[in-house]
């Protein structure tokens, strides 16, 4: 049988300190884990959002189109002043 060897304080204070660095390290990739997913959630409500946002742009376009179509049938060709309501047909 092998004789035992007893390891220097030293060595055994460098192995506890590799090990503490890597149960650090394991926390640490747990904490930024979590946080990619965290982020991912933010990205993904962010994303529906816009979603929403250009339907309801598109939506917008469909009601001023009608509009003025509407208006073209009623008056014609021409062009509005928004500021004053003045309305000059096209010749």
């Amino acid at each position: 049988m092998a004789e035992e060897t007893k390891f220097t304080d030293e060595e055994i204070k460098q192995i506890k300190d590799i090990q503490d660095s890597y149960a650090k390290l394991q926390s640490e990739f747990g904490q930024v884990g979590i946080s990619k997913m965290r982020l991912q959630e933010q990205v993904d409500e962010v994303e529906a959002f816009e979603s929403k946002l250009g339907n309801e742009f598109k939506e917008v376009q469909q009601t001023e189109k009608k509009l003025l179509d509407d208006i073209t049938k009623k008056y014609g060709d021409g062009t509005l002043d928004p500021e004053t309501g003045v309305f000059t047909p096209n010749k």
